[in-house]
């Protein structure tokens, strides 16, 4: 996928002038920088202090360090999984190479290199997860565990291919700063894992090769920061890398003053990228966990460094531990709500660990849970190693009484019924900032569980670049469980991260008190001449969720309407007019429910189609699945809206 020159005009005009600005400022200082590169400043007497304490890895939960090296053990024989593609080439990893579409990315100036064409580069994604070193971090961990060498040696064995093959500002590892920054931390957590190896000095600190691409990662970071309209998740991951390589790699003149800039802008976006609710502001659920999981990563490099953080960054790492704990289920799942890429800020642990125990675990560790605080029985790796270094402080705010239900600022509303009925409702806003880069065209819809288990599943995400038709979909409102008119998006894209036209929402009505109904309600105006309306009513007596849908304004003349429900990929459904019997099994338990639809519309069953894109669900990025899609289509004749009632049975 290549910019056309009509995406470059709706971009510039998502950007205020000091972005503009900072813009031309970093555009000048590439030219300058592609045939004037600087060298490292002479580095002696290095050492690496921060480091865990004496029996820490010791004391990890036995079940969680045997996953970890299970996971090793998979590593080291090459086989390795990236977003859905399966590789087993990772004992000599090809570091520019896409096995996707078996493309290599170019040679040359990082600036010049056209990442976001699969044509040309292949899919970018493929290309630069494994460059994270994530999957080093885990080698590390297991060494530090089992003291085996084998694991250390193949540690340095790739680290010392990666700087060969990518040396500053040179190839496709070299054009994003969220990249450089989450590679930082990874390799400020692989020297600690490694220090009671005896290779460990001589593979960083003693390192000139190690020394200089340390340097220039941060000098990288210092020089272009994400700005603006794009300062969302990747300003995060840019201050938080460079913070903790700034403490634990203090070795160079510059190390004080990129450690005070990165602890500022961090502190600042932090606060700039969360509501008072605690919620992230992209409303994008992963998001929300990898900014919390990269936010205690830097918690955790400051006070093994004895460097002071603002009160507020704990604060705010306080709230949106709170607020997870809040939106998740019984089974500790949070919305799928918006973008997802599985971005992880820090991976120490083996498959099979769950990523939101894991982060509530570090919560109750650091924090302290509160008595409303879901219960929490699996264990990891993640959190013992952070809390080993993070200082526990006393909260300076008041924290939630009883567990949240509707988070004012971020539209976000939790209805919960018997036999674990969890029902999300939307009213927010349409993304963060100008460009709401990361949202969906999804407001007013409604993500229904029971026991865990997507019966009205949000589809997910899937992809970012290279396949816009799929981008696309995923994004739309007909992907969502939500109201269409006219064929259109409440929201208008101009490009894959790009919004140029937002449905503003707004909550009318909430009522989460009630022991036996509670109430939901909100419109939005994103489409022109009409609002639509929507109501859910959860019934806990009848087990019932009632959804009604009204559009108000302007019908002449009637517009057309299409209603979408996604199924979960294990529903399935028997449709028979305007009715679905919906089936499933949940621990070897049959399940039901009853879909009574719109009886003004007529109602067709989707799965796994193509042309157009319609019926699918993606778990996880780059990976998806046939699934049942419903579709009312119809006119908005009438007044009497349009009633959807799901019944589940006993």
């Amino acid at each position: 996928m290549t910019m056309s020159a009509g995406w470059y005009l709706r971009r510039l005009s998502r950007m205020g002038p000091q972005e503009v600005a900072g813009r031309v400022g970093d555009a000048v200082r590439r030219r300058r920088w592609r045939s004037a590169l600087p060298e490292c400043p002479s580095v002696t007497g290095a050492r690496f202090t921060a480091v865990l304490p004496a029996g820490t890895t010791a004391a990890l939960p036995p079940d969680a360090a045997k996953r970890l090296v299970a996971e090793a053990d998979r590593l080291m024989d090459g086989h390795a999984e990236f977003f859905g593609v399966v590789r087993d080439d990772l004992t000599d990893p090809d570091w520019w190479l896409d096995p996707k579409t078996g493309r290599r990315a170019p040679a040359g100036y990082a600036f010049d290199v056209p990442y976001r064409s699969e044509d040309a580069v292949g899919d970018i994604k493929q290309i630069w997860e494994p460059s994270r070193h994530q999957y080093l971090t885990q080698l590390a961990a297991a060494y530090a565990i089992t003291e085996d060498e084998r694991y250390a040696e193949r540690v340095a064995e790739h680290l010392r291919s990666w700087w060969e093959t990518n040396p500053p500002l040179r190839g496709v590892h070299w054009i994003s700063g969220i990249e450089l920054g989450i590679r930082l931390l990874s390799w400020v957590w692989i020297r600690r894992l490694l220090d009671g190896w005896s290779g460990a000095a001589g593979l960083f600190e003693d390192n000139p090769v190690a020394v200089n691409q340390i340097w220039h990662h941060q000098r990288w970071l210092a020089a272009f920061p994400s700005r603006g309209s794009s300062a969302n998740n990747h300003v995060i991951a840019e201050a938080a890398g460079q913070f903790a390589a700034a403490c634990a790699f203090d070795w160079f003149p510059a190390s004080v003053r990129w450690r005070a800039d990165a602890l500022r802008s961090l502190d600042r976006h932090l606060r700039g990228n969360t509501y008072l609710s605690g919620l992230n502001r992209e409303l994008a659920t992963e998001y929300h966990g990898l900014v919390l999981e990269l936010g205690l990563a830097a918690v955790a490099e400051a006070d093994a460094a004895g460097v002071p953080v603002p009160a507020s960054m704990r604060v705010v790492l306080l709230r949106m531990t709170d607020a997870l704990a809040a939106i998740v289920d019984n089974r500790l799942r949070p919305p799928r709500q918006g973008d997802a890429d599985d971005g992880y800020g820090l991976v120490v642990d083996g498959a099979g660990t769950d990523r939101w125990g894991s982060l509530l675990a570090t919560g109750d560790a650091v924090f302290g849970r509160l008595p409303w605080w879901p219960a929490v029985t699996g264990t990891d790796v993640r959190t013992p190693l952070l809390t080993a270094l993070i200082k526990p402080t006393e909260p300076s705010v008041r924290r939630p009484a009883d567990r949240p239900a509707h988070f004012a600022d971020a539209g976000m509303t939790i209805l919960r019924g018997p036999e674990e009925i969890w029902c999300r409702c939307d009213g927010g806003p349409h993304g963060f900032l100008s460009i709401a880069a990361h949202a969906h065209a999804d407001a007013l819809s409604v993500e229904v569980r029971h026991d865990g288990v997507d019966v009205l599943a949000d589809p997910g995400t899937y992809c970012y670049h290279g396949q816009p038709e799929w981008r696309q979909y995923f994004r739309s409102t007909l992907g969502h469980n939500t109201l269409q008119l006219d064929g259109g998006d409440q929201s208008v894209s101009g490009g894959p991260f790009l919004w140029t036209r937002h449905a503003e929402t707004r909550v009318l009505t909430v009522d989460t008190s009630g022991e036996d109904v509670t109430r939901w309600c909100a419109e939005h105006n994103g489409y022109e001449g009409s609002v639509h309306r929507r109501r859910v009513e959860l019934t806990a007596a009848r087990r019932e969720l009632r959804v009604i849908d009204e559009v108000h304004g302007q019908h002449s003349p009637r517009r057309a309407v299409r209603l979408a429900f996604h199924l979960g990929p294990a529903i399935t459904a028997d449709l028979e007019g305007n009715r679905a019997e919906l089936t499933w099994t949940k621990d070897g338990e049959d399940r039901s429910a009853v879909l009574d639809l719109p009886g003004q519309l007529s109602w067709q069953a989707y799965r796994g189609e193509t042309d157009p894109v319609l019926g699918w669900y993606s778990a996880g990025f780059g990976r998806k699945e046939p699934a049942t899609t419903l579709v009312g289509s119809g006119f908005t004749d009438g007044a009497e809206g349009f009633t959807t009632v799901l019944g589940f049975r006993g």
